[in-house]
């Protein structure tokens, strides 16, 4: 999901591409781009003109009122505002040369033909502070032609004489609400012995299979520097497991540890924490079988949590307006386009703006309940571990508790 600017960066994006394509011929090198109200263009009768006004902004059925992509089950987090931005591209030709102006209409219809997908780094650099290029659905231009009767229409409330026009529809947008969530506690046991379904498939297939990844003492993220237990079968000759998320680079290549069976393996994480961010990941193994062959598994998701190891200060004294600043020292590093906040109990507070890779967060907590707080980090939908479940009944870890006065 994206901030505010997201419908300003789509606007932006479309005219740098629309500028490159007109100025690309030397007959229109002066065209002037602009994205100005039908009304208001064209600026000068004799100047070339490309005019891209964006006149609606409607609701994306197939995505409106949906759960975020983030959200847990329990939360009540609320849906992000997803649109579709509908565009009028007008051409005006200097002089009322009609011929220029279906020149520009070619080009500028030519490049937004070609580019039916705006890319991450063409978003970015159109403008500064907007986060679009980071979100789970990509932007999509498509040619949404009108009929006569609607482009008649749309002329009429702009009280302007007819030009030739074309429309476009980018889809979707999602722009994250700014309205606060609520996440509920983790429910302790789940029944007698706190044992869930298992699931084994019948007949087993004959190729190597991962079915699930365990993480140590019961917990339901690894982090840094655990030994993760993978299970699944033929897994015998195992030569590697990866990892792979939209936030690294290139896959992380780890050694199963000895003692491992065609039933088992085992893996630890790296602790350095500028290698793994927090995040769900996708884990695979790679097979060296007796013929030679190097088979991969398929992919199981592992949840890398953070860590809040350290807190200040508690007690939280708050201050004349009731709220708190806390500053919270985590593991691993937290990315600038990752999203992390602070559940105070059962309130989710959003970090401060932190422009690079940091393993120090500030949290403003306002206003702010005086008590005790359980405290949880949640990075990228991951939580750090609360619950110590290497006692029965489990219970919550005493180090994440908060006293605000």
């Amino acid at each position: 999901m994206a901030n505010a600017l997201a419908i300003s960066a789509v606007t932006a994006t479309l005219r740098n591409l629309v500028t490159q394509a007109v100025h690309a011929d030397s007959a229109l090198s002066g065209a002037e781009i602009t994205v100005a109200p039908v009304n208001k263009a064209p600026k000068n009768d004799n100047t070339n003109q490309v005019n891209l006004f964006l006149y609606q902004a409607s609701p994306n059925a197939a995505l409106r009122n949906m759960d975020p992509p983030q959200a847990r089950e329990g939360d009540t987090a609320q849906p992000p505002l997803a649109l579709d931005l509908h565009y009028l591209l007008t051409v005006y030709g200097g002089g009322s040369d009609e011929t220029l102006a279906h020149r520009m209409l070619g080009r500028a219809m030519r490049v937004l033909h070609d580019h039916p997908v705006l890319g991450r780094q063409e978003i970015a650099s159109a403008l500064p502070g907007n986060d679009l290029g980071d979100q789970v659905e990509r932007i999509r231009i498509s040619l949404a032609p009108l009929n006569l009767d609607e482009m008649s229409k749309l002329w009429s409330s702009f009280q302007k004489e007819y030009r030739t026009s074309t429309a476009y529809t980018v889809s979707v947008v999602l722009i994250d609400s700014d309205r606060r969530s609520r996440a509920p506690l983790p429910v302790l046991t789940r029944g007698d012995g706190d044992v869930g379904p298992v699931v084994v498939p019948e007949p087993t297939p004959p190729f190597p299979t991962l079915e699930r990844a365990e993480a140590p003492e019961q917990r339901e993220g690894a982090v840094l520097g655990d030994i993760v237990v993978l299970y699944g079968h033929h897994l015998d000759g195992a030569a590697s497991v990866q990892l792979e998320s939209n936030r690294l680079a290139a896959p992380v290549e780890l050694a199963p540890l000895a003692g491992g069976t065609d039933r088992v393996l085992r893996v630890r994480l790296p602790s350095d924490p500028g290698v793994l961010a927090a995040g769900l990941y996708s884990v695979s193994a790679t097979i060296l079988e007796s013929d030679g062959d190097v088979p991969r598994t398929n992919d199981i998701a592992l949840a890398v949590a953070p860590e809040l190891v350290s807190f200040t200060p508690n007690p939280a004294p708050r201050d004349g307006t009731g709220a708190v600043t806390i500053t919270a020292t985590v593991r691993p590093q937290v990315l600038p386009s990752q999203p992390a906040s602070l559940l105070v109990g059962s309130r989710e507070v959003r970090a401060q703006p932190h422009p690079a890779a940091t393993t120090t967060l500030t949290f403003v907590v306002r206003p702010a309940a005086p008590g005790e707080h359980w405290l949880r980090l949640r990075v990228d939908g991951v939580d750090s571990p609360l619950v110590d479940r290497t006692v029965q009944p489990p219970v919550f870890d005493p180090s994440q508790r908060i006293t605000i006065t």
